[in-house]
């Protein structure tokens, strides 16, 4: 088993059900909000006939990996999602998704261990991607590990009423890299493989702190675990322009694109089609 997991780690692979996705080449995640409350309109798909579009679509451009939410994440949230709620909105659309769309691979948008069990066990969810580095459930960590599922563990404090009040820090980065460090550990002491890291940008963090992160965002690669960068449309670009989430794509390709230069391996998008090619041009100019 440890020769297997050094040839795992060797070849960048992270493996999703038994299937090896490679990430030599940077990954597309594209995000799919089954809420009615995201803060980008157009990434909600809570109609049947919408959410088949827009899945559709998003294969035809290329994506590597589709994330379901059924709750808005969104910080300053005044109230979100119940855990009944949340369950019923997923699994009503992966009802529809893996019948659909069998081959592809999902990760799903979640911070409730009861929600991993029933996407991993009824759908073959092959990702969690869980915002709140398992903070605001105590079972969610137990939850991935028995289910050995890959893990998106990101950086956070606070919860959704309150993170936007916990930007203090004493030192910004030392205090990312040593929470990333402590839990790391503690994943892999508990026996987790497949460990994706997301420095959370937008989530505990001001518009500058989100800038210094991205500048610095190369000191996260110490850890040997995959970067996965969450950017699209965030407010650190429409209010650093004082512009809408709609008018942020140009901000989030080039901010994308910096990531990339700092060693990020996925990039969870709204615009499919425009991250492709921005992670191309990267492909030509380094790979």
């Amino acid at each position: 088993m440890l020769y297997f997991l050094l040839f795992l780690i060797k070849l960048k692979k992270i493996n999703c059900n038994g299937k090896l996705l490679s990430y030599e080449k940077p990954l597309i995640m594209g995000v799919l909000n089954i809420t009615p409350d995201s803060f980008y309109a157009d990434s909600r798909a809570i109609v049947k006939d919408i959410l088949l579009k827009k899945t559709a679509q998003f294969i035809q451009q290329g994506v590597d990996i589709i994330d379901i939410g059924a709750v808005s994440t969104r910080p300053n949230a005044k109230k979100y999602a119940s855990e009944n709620e949340e369950i019923d909105r997923i699994s009503t659309a992966l009802d529809i998704l893996t019948k659909e769309f069998p081959k592809l691979t999902f990760s799903c948008d979640t911070f409730r261990a009861k929600v991993v069990d029933i996407v991993v066990k009824n759908y073959r969810i092959a990702i969690i991607n869980d915002i709140s580095g398992g903070t605001f459930d105590h079972d969610l960590l137990k939850t991935v590990i028995k289910w050995q599922v890959p893990y998106v563990l990101s950086h956070t404090k606070g919860d959704l009423t309150s993170m936007h009040l916990k930007t203090n820090y004493t030192n910004f980065i030392a205090e990312l890299l040593y929470f990333f460090s402590e839990k790391i550990a503690e994943l892999r002491s508990m026996g987790l493989n497949d460990i994706i890291i997301d420095p959370g940008f937008g989530f505990a963090k001001t518009i500058d702190q989100n800038f210094e992160l991205l500048k610095k965002i190369a000191y996260l690669r110490t850890f040997d675990c995959p970067i996965m960068v969450g950017l699209s449309r965030k407010s650190m670009f429409y209010k650093t322009f004082n512009t809408t989430p709609e008018e942020s794509l140009n901000g989030t390709s080039v901010a994308n694109f910096f990531a990339l230069q700092g060693g990020a391996k996925i990039i969870r998008v709204h615009d499919v089609k425009e991250a492709k090619e921005t992670s191309a041009i990267f492909n030509k100019l380094h790979i």
